[in-house]
């Protein structure tokens, strides 16, 4: 018997919508998001729109201005070292913490995940990369003892996002990442928990410091004074 899909309220919606609008690569940095353009995508009223643009621009996705209503939220190059070091540090902290629930059932999960990313990424299909990815840091950290853990990560969902930066997905790095995933698989499947911790903060610093990379290609490209953030409009 199939689990019945859980309640999602009109605010959530919304929120998810917006998220994949920006994850998706539809809108990008500075560009406008509107209430009644999400209220005519989803048959919804503008009211929950207006919660969820709230509730998204505390967690830095995006800005509210005056006069001008919510845009896509970039960010700059201090902020992606900082994202990622707190990505890898608390995804690390849940591995430690969640030690015990490391079992075979578990790691058969994150063997299929990894073999999931791998074909995804073999097809160019990125949008299942990222959906994939996504997937296995939450194996990481969905655990008992680790609730705080998931719930900041999930606030940080798709901040490290390429796409979300306007910047073409990278096969290379992508194959990278993938590699990196199974050396975090093969350290927990050794129950080396802490080596498994400080791969996965190794793993995010990699993807920030590509991230601050491509924007400075982005930046260089620009001219001098161009600002040290990612546009939609450049991608």
């Amino acid at each position: 018997m199939e689990k019945p899909e859980p309640f999602i309220t009109k605010t959530e919606m919304a929120r998810r919508h917006i998220q994949s609008m920006i994850l998706g690569g539809a809108v990008g940095p500075g560009d406008r998001i509107t209430t009644r353009e999400v209220s005519n995508a989803l048959g919804i009223s503008e009211t929950p729109i207006r919660e969820a643009i709230r509730s998204l621009a505390s967690e830095g996705w995006l800005n509210v201005q005056s006069h001008i209503g919510a845009v896509v939220q970039g960010l700059r190059i201090e902020q992606i070292r900082e994202i990622s070091a707190l990505r890898g540090s608390i995804c690390g902290l849940a591995i430690e913490l969640g030690a015990p629930n490391f079992t075979k059932a578990r790691l058969a999960e994150i063997d299929k995940n990894i073999s999931d990313y791998g074909a995804a990424l073999e097809a160019r299909d990125y949008r299942r990369v990222l959906e994939t990815n996504y997937d296995f840091h939450l194996l990481l950290c969905d655990n008992p003892q680790s609730p705080w853990c998931r719930r900041l990560l999930e606030n940080m969902h798709g901040l490290m996002s390429a796409q979300r930066h306007g910047i073409a997905p990278n096969q290379l790095r992508l194959n990278e990442a993938l590699e990196e995933h199974k050396r975090i698989r093969d350290m927990l499947r050794a129950a080396n928990f802490a080596g498994a911790a400080d791969m996965v903060k190794q793993h995010e610093k990699n993807t920030g410091d590509f991230l601050i990379e491509m924007i400075r290609e982005r930046s260089e490209a620009n001219g001098p004074g161009a600002p040290d953030t990612v546009s939609a409009a450049e991608g």
